[in-house]
């Protein structure tokens, strides 16, 4: 975990309002945005997964419906990757 993650994950989100720069920053292979209903998509950057990949549990593409959550699944997401 990069310093930028450490930051955001000691709990700076936790006291202000979500920041997609810092999301972004703690995420630079994923092209992330929010709805305009607030949910949170992540897509991977530059990387077309295989068939193996997403039988492995990787997915393209990432929601949730709160902050919690989508960073979970990020960080999910990216052990999954390390491990393939």
């Amino acid at each position: 975990m990069d310093r930028v993650e450490q930051g955001f994950y000691s709990g700076v989100m936790a006291t202000l309002p979500c920041d997609l720069d810092v999301l972004r920053a703690a995420f630079p292979d994923w092209s992330l945005f929010r709805s305009d209903s607030g949910a949170f998509y992540g897509t991977r950057r530059g990387v077309r997964l295989r068939d193996a990949d997403i039988d492995k549990g990787l997915l393209q593409t990432v929601s949730a419906d709160d902050v919690d959550t989508f960073v979970s699944l990020l960080r999910d997401q990216g052990r999954m990757a390390v491990e393939r």
